[in-house]
């Protein structure tokens, strides 16, 4: 792993009380504790005088799950990541930034003004720092919401084929957007989980992908200047960006002999809504007296009418879209009245079903929090679970609630501000089907040769691996 994504941290030296988990919660003797139905992992911080050593603990170690990073993380993340930032800037880098949406959303909130005045807004502030320009990963989310229907139908089919009785790839499909949810399934649930979960990658990779694999030749740049940025609602994507997974090796298409095999990264740098607020205010900038610049659409969901392209659903609309497309694509219903997901233990659980003839043909779930997320592990782990998609999310209520969001301002509760921010997520929206979108059409032809091609697979799927818990060794031998 990349250096830069490697700082350590003295144990002892933090104060911060992480929810105990019986997975990870080691005693000063190397015991384990016997806390009961964990929910998120705890690290015992021992006090100077018990420290005999400092324990080394790089962010590749960290389980990722909502609420993990510590503040003393946070301010090393912080300082870490603006500062890389300029430095490239500085370097004169060729700096490509990609936006979030529910980023975007956030900030919108913050300075009571629409998501698309800040896109416009903060492409001004970008440019004039030197940025080359500023995309929307809501383009990279329509690729990877078609590369998933895609996925879900070929796995329905398989599954539901009386000659196929390996079912392999198995039902239910579980989502892998959340790199929380996916660093929690590597770390801690072993293989058993992992076939079941999609191999279509995050927007976030996807849009690095599609910069890095194809766009740069279109910018006219070389691919050993290219520093790309991403703008993202939560911490969990700056170790998602730095999985070993996604570095690839330059070939002699990527520029010169010079630098054939150099490493490269899809991301290269990953700043939390926070900290492009933390940005603005270091720069000194009046960001709502900004100018509004055109917005660059090589790489943007704009429509000729100026709306920008989006999905329902906060946290990318996975479970909508597939829903939508299966029904159409298997069973031939055309469904466009809003869905109705039912609520069951709580509002971050709920379920949608589509019936045929009486018979329930399709079965969805919306699954955020880890509370909820061990609910469903546990269903899996007895064969008890009947869904047949499962959108999973660490955060609770989702994405736009991660943990790189801007906070709460004074006087104003978690519930209203994420209230705030669902209603602005969809503002300046103009919510289409995913395989209509022009751009990710365009992609689709001049470079990967149609949904669910080789190409596709090469460029927008991934991997997962049961990962070694080297922490838990290192604390039960201090």
């Amino acid at each position: 792993m990349s250096e830069k994504f490697s700082p350590t941290l003295r144990i002892g030296d933090l104060s911060d009380f992480i929810a105990p988990s019986q997975a990870c919660v080691i005693s000063l003797k190397g015991t384990q504790s016997t806390s009961k139905k964990p929910d998120r992992p705890q690290v015992v911080l021992a006090s100077k005088q018990q420290q005999t050593e400092a324990v080394k603990i790089s962010l590749k170690d960290c389980l990722a799950c909502s609420g993990c990073i510590t503040s003393a993380e946070t301010v090393m993340l912080e300082k870490q990541s603006l500062d890389e930032f300029l430095s490239n800037l500085n370097k004169g880098k060729d700096v490509i930034v990609s936006l979030s949406p529910q980023s975007r959303a956030s900030l919108a909130v913050h300075y009571g003004i629409s998501p698309r005045q800040v896109f416009k807004k903060l492409t001004t502030f970008l440019k004039s720092l030197g940025v080359k320009a500023v995309f929307d990963t809501s383009c990279s989310r329509d690729l990877v919401l078609i590369e998933a229907c895609n996925e879900f139908v070929n796995r329905y089919k398989q599954a539901n084929s009386p000659h196929d009785e390996t079912c392999s790839p198995p039902l239910p499909m579980l989502s892998s957007a959340c790199p929380g949810w996916i660093c929690y399934a590597e770390k801690q649930l072993g293989s058993y989980i992992l076939p079941y979960i999609s191999s279509v990658k995050s927007p976030q990779q996807s849009i690095g992908a599609t910069i890095k694999h194809h766009l740069y030749r279109a910018l006219g740049l070389r691919l050993e200047e290219v520093y790309h940025v991403t703008v993202m609602p939560c911490y969990d994507k700056k170790l998602e960006a730095a999985r070993d997974d996604f570095v690839f090796q330059m070939g002699s298409e990527g520029g010169t002999r010079d630098n054939e095999g150099l490493e490269q990264t899809e991301v290269d740098s990953v700043l939390t809504t926070g900290e492009v607020l933390d940005l603005i205010k270091l720069k000194g900038v009046d960001f709502k007296e900004l100018e509004e610049s055109p917005l660059d659409r090589l790489l943007t969901n704009l429509s000729e009418e100026g709306n920008l392209y989006g999905v329902s659903g906060s946290s990318g609309g996975y479970a909508e879209t597939i829903f939508r497309h299966a029904a159409k694509t298997l069973f031939g219903k055309d469904i466009n009245s809003p869905l109705e997901f039912r609520t069951l233990r709580n509002s971050d659980f709920r379920e949608l079903t589509l019936e045929v003839e009486g018979k329930t043909v399709l079965k969805f779930a919306l699954c955020y929090g880890f509370q909820n997320l061990q609910n469903i592990v546990r269903r899996m782990k007895t064969r008890k679970c009947d869904y047949h998609f499962v959108e999973i999310m660490a955060c609770p209520t989702g994405c736009l609630n991660g943990g790189g969001q801007i906070k709460p301002k004074p006087g104003q509760s978690p519930k209203d501000l994420i209230q705030s921010l669902e209603a602005a997520y969809m503002e300046d929206v103009l919510a289409a089907d995913p395989f209509q979108n022009p751009i990710a059409k365009r992609l689709y032809e001049e470079w990967l040769d149609g949904p669910g091609s080789k190409e596709a697979r090469k460029y927008l799927h991934t991997q997962y691996h049961p990962v070694v818990k080297s922490v838990t060794a290192q604390l039960s031998n201090w």
